[in-house]
């Protein structure tokens, strides 16, 4: 091995590293320690990989250096490695002539001369000289030289494409840019139709031509098209510090379609970035997109909250100290590094035209008043609510008639006819029947009647005192609790007056909850206890029943819940034989237990609740009664039911919890479809309720949406969840979400967010309760790691796993962990290291073994472990080593019944057979295993092929010849 193997394989393991930071640290030192290997091949294939890695990592202004060095070793001593470089090398002229012109300080004569360098290089190797056409046609749309620019972008579309043109969803991405920006929006829409309908495998695509397509499709009303290219492409650009322009241009497309508060999650998220911008001219565009946002937020303000309220989190950088920025401050600011940065680029260029198109971004007019771009958002929101999932709607403020739930209309709640002839009690006597009996409109109706038919009536006192009674009713039911205060003022004096103590504590009995919540504490809890103290002593049944129920209400409203269970349990409602009062006992005490957290209690009183609620048939009581009931059971099926019951009936504000549980509960039952549209409205009333838990909902739906296949829309649901549970301070909560988006995203293949995100879990993990679960994340991330050939990093994950595994006291899962170590080792390749993992995974499994019997799962790690082990012995050449660890480990598993192991052991053992030269064993092994495998499986052909292999070796190469045939094989294979 020589001594720059290393470092060749080094090279490898970059080149499949994801683009940024880490990728270019490590670019740097090996070019570092090629230099200091004097190897010039390994040199030049450094610096190349360099000039992509800074590139698209964020930092091209170094690619400029090592390109340079690249171009300078090509022309000044050819080799013959020179060749194999020489396509990418001519391909990089692209990267300098395009970031060339995205810094003011670089003179354009040296844009120009790289332009012409890169034609003359061109020319003279045979090749088209379109994308020349294309970059020349870009600095003259940099400048502002429109018919230039248009007479190189008519070469540009004509001239021949060959292997040095930009791929075919580059070339008409840049093509659509134009289009756009002279406002041919329908044939940029055309001309991007059929590069979208193909398969485009370029890794800036689709991401770069959807967000070319984003205003085209909006200011041509294709909506849809352009919410769904914002979303798609943002979601690629958001990881890259090198896509800053664009992720400037969705944030100019949230100002433009009425989603201010999305743009501004998205600025707050990428801010930090500006001070590390990949160019000026990437920070011109995000300066300007972000106090375009920003400056509509300081103008506007958001709901329900002055515009002054709202901030940005600007991160720490440098000896800047992090800080919540006023949005009108960071907007005049950034309004001003784009103005700034124009103005550099109009004094390299001679024209104006920078500084005129920032202008056009900090003045864009919206194109739509709203379109609604997040999954879980029909309707515009303002500001993300956060806090505890939303609780179930129940009992609310007193009544001034019966002191219990404020009722919603009754639906029997209608005319009632007033009989002509009634005397002033008797249709007094009407109206408070109605009162009692929830018919607010039918008491409203008689109540008129009787004012139309005794104005002129002088009143006897009584009466007076009754109607001043039911007008404070009115006036609550119409949410004039001032006005209903006096009534009941009113109407506790003529009471006392008429020297009715009785009325009178009835009336003070309700009056006391309203006194309690206008600001009169004392006074509303000291009228509240008089008139129950009162009452038990002189007042009916229904009475004291009615009194002790509006103490208890007041009393939960106090944080008195056991004082309260405890009136409401001494409460005789045999006696006051009225079921109103029964039903809103049984709610009370339902809502106290809840609130008390006494759940063996709170299940059957909510299901009497509900049975009672049912009986009487008012939909005000049924509704929170089947909220709670459904709330309490155990068979999510019986959950859905009970809601599909009470969601025709519901008012307004009882259906946001009614979606809520039947939501949960569809998902629960398997119909992650029907979740998703009941959880989507669900949010969207939380958003019009401003109600709390808004960011648990959208958890629920971002799992429905998993679950459903959507993966899309799940996506960008959990991202918002987390964004709005970190903003509230809930760790716990959003690293619940976190786990839930890097599954999604794993499903989505995109590995890199899944394992930044699995990262950040292990790091937040990071103490001695939480070591299970920071293993679990470690792990992984190191499967994500092992899948996309990083197998040197995916060790590191899955030994650190192991470690954390070992702290919390968990064995077996350590030795899982410690068993992939080495196997990943193995494929890195370190032989070496791999051997070390299995010695440390083998001392775990020497403690697990000692007590008996060993469960089947513990049979099966260790079983996998003697696998792996075997296979890294014999890549180290010890192969009977490695057949003596494969002895009796497929008996092993068999009698767990893991008969799909058993046979792969069983191959390899076949395969050791062969390497070690003993084919005349290995055949019987390969032969019975594959008289047990599907014909035409994977397993099945690799194994034939080995038997294949055994028979030759034995001479019996016809028995080999019609082997293959029978499985499809050729000799090659």
């Amino acid at each position: 091995m020589s001594s720059t193997d290393d470092l060749w394989r080094m090279l490898d393991q970059i080149t499949g590293m994801p683009w940024g930071a880490g990728q270019i640290a490590a670019v740097e030192q090996l070019v570092q320690r090629a230099d200091a290997a004097d190897d010039p091949h390994l040199a030049f294939a450094a610096r190349m990989l360099a000039t992509n890695a800074y590139v698209y990592g964020g930092e091209p202004a170094k690619s400029f250096v090592t390109f340079s060095w690249c171009l300078t070793e090509f022309d000044r001593e050819p080799r013959p490695y020179h060749e194999r470089h020489a396509h990418t090398l001519f391909w990089y002229f692209k990267y300098m002539a395009n970031a060339l012109v995205n810094f003011p300080a670089v003179p354009l004569v040296r844009t120009y001369g790289v332009l012409d360098d890169m034609e003359r290089r061109y020319r003279a190797g045979g090749h088209s000289v379109q994308a020349v056409h294309k970059y020349r046609h870009r600095v003259a749309r940099h400048i502002g030289a429109a018919d230039e620019a248009e007479e190189w972008y008519r070469q540009w579309v004509t001239a021949p494409r060959d292997r040095l043109s930009d791929c075919a969803g580059c070339d008409p991405t840049s093509q659509v840019s134009y289009l756009a920006q002279l406002g041919r929006d329908e044939e940029a829409v055309a001309l991007a139709e059929p590069v979208l309908a193909g398969r485009l495998t370029c890794s800036e695509q689709p991401q770069a031509i959807l967000t070319a397509l984003m205003l085209p499709y909006l200011r041509t009303g294709r909506t849809e098209q352009a919410r769904d290219a914002h979303r798609l492409a943002y979601r690629r650009h958001r990881r890259h510090l090198a896509d800053l322009g664009e992720i400037g241009e969705h944030v100019e497309f949230c100002a433009l379609t009425g989603n201010d508060t999305r743009g501004l999650e998205i600025v707050e998220r990428h801010l930090e970035w500006l001070d590390r911008a990949p160019s000026p001219a990437a920070a011109m565009r995000f300066a300007a997109a972000g106090a375009l946002l920003l400056g509509r937020l300081a103008t506007a303000g958001p709901a329900g909250g002055a515009a002054g309220e709202l901030t940005v989190h600007r991160r720490a950088y440098g000896d800047r100290p992090a800080a919540d920025v006023p949005v009108g401050v960071l907007a005049a600011e950034l309004a001003a590094t784009a103005k700034e940065l124009g103005a550099q680029f109009d004094a390299r260029n001679g024209t104006t035209e920078q500084s005129e198109q920032v202008v056009r971004w900090l003045t864009a007019e919206p194109v739509v008043d709203y379109l609604p771009l997040s999954a879980s958002l029909r309707r515009r929101v303002s500001a993300p609510g956060t806090g505890p999932a939303p609780a179930a709607a129940g009992p609310a403020a007193s009544d001034p008639g019966t002191g219990d739930v404020a009722p919603a209309r009754a639906p029997y709640d209608g005319p009632v006819p007033v009989p002509a002839e009634a005397t002033v009690d008797e249709l007094l006597d009407l109206a408070e029947e109605l009162w009692r009996t929830h018919r607010p409109a039918g008491m409203a109706e008689v109540l008129a009647a009787f004012d139309d038919r005794f104005a002129d009536t002088d009143l006897p006192a009584r009466a007076l005192a009754r109607r001043s009674e039911m007008r404070a009713a009115q006036l609550f039911g119409a949410g004039d609790r001032a006005g209903s205060i006096a009534a009941n003022r009113e109407a506790m004096a003529r009471y006392r007056d008429l020297g009715d103590t009785v009325l009178a504590e009835v009336v003070a009995g309700r009056l006391g909850p309203l006194l309690h919540e206008s600001g009169s504490a004392d006074e509303g809890m000291v009228l509240s206890r008089g008139a129950v103290e009162h009452l038990d002593r002189h007042g009916n049944a229904r009475q004291r029943a009615a009194a002790s129920l509006r103490l208890a209400a007041l009393l939960s409203r106090t944080q008195a819940g056991e004082e309260a269970l405890a009136l409401i349990d001494r409460v005789d409602l045999a006696a006051a034989d009225d079921p109103y009062l029964s039903v809103q006992a049984a709610l009370h005490r339902t809502q106290l237990l809840g609130q008390l957290g006494r759940q063996e209690e709170y299940g059957p009183a909510a299901e009497h609740a509900y049975r009672v609620s049912r009986e009487l048939g008012i939909s005000e009581y049924l509704v929170p009664a089947a909220i709670w009931y459904a709330q309490s059971v155990d068979d999510p099926a019986e959950r859905v039911a009970i809601c599909d019951e009470a969601l025709p009936v519901a008012p307004a504000e009882a259906l946001l919890p009614l979606r809520v549980t039947r939501g949960q509960a569809l998902l629960a039952t398997g119909r992650p479809a029907e979740a998703v549209d009941e959880l989507v409205e669900a949010v969207a009333l939380c958003v019009e309720q401003d109600a709390d838990g808004i960011d648990y909902l959208r958890f629920d739906l971002a799992n429905a949406y998993r679950l459903g296949g959507r993966l899309g829309e799940a996506a960008e649901v959990a991202e918002e969840a987390v964004a709005g549970l970190d903003r509230a301070g809930r760790q716990a909560d959003a690293d619940q979400s976190r786990y839930l988006l890097a599954g999604i995203y794993r499903g989505l293949d995109e590995p890199e967010p899944a394992l930044a995100l699995l990262d950040q879990l292990a790091e937040n993990l990071d103490g001695p309760d939480n070591l299970p679960g920071r293993g679990q994340m470690l792990e992984e991330a190191g499967d994500i790691l092992y899948d996309t050939d990083r197998d040197s990093l995916a060790a590191q994950r899955f030994a650190a796993a192991a470690e954390a595994y070992r702290l919390a006291g968990l064995p077996q899962h350590e030795l899982r962990a410690r068993r992939r170590e080495a196997a990943a080792l193995l494929w890195s390749p370190d032989v070496p290291g791999a051997l070390a993992a299995v010695g440390r995974a083998e001392r775990v499994a020497a403690g697990l073994t000692a007590g008996e019997p060993v469960e089947p799962a513990v049979v099966w790690e260790l079983s996998m472990l003697a696998d792996t082990a075997a296979r890294v012995l014999a890549q180290s050449g010890q192969l009977d080593e490695a057949l003596d660890r494969l002895a009796g480990v497929p008996d092993k598993l068999r009698s767990i019944e893991a008969f799909g192991e058993a046979a792969q052991v069983e191959v390899f053992g076949g395969e050791l057979l062969l390497d070690s030269g003993r084919p005349a064993q290995a055949e019987p092994v390969l032969r019975r295993v594959l008289g047990g495998l599907p014909t035409g499986s994977d397993p099945a052909r690799r194994t034939a092929w080995l038997l294949a292999r055994a028979l030759d070796q034995l001479d019996r190469s016809a028995e080999a010849d019609a082997l293959r045939a029978e499985h499809g094989l050729t000799a090659d294979d």
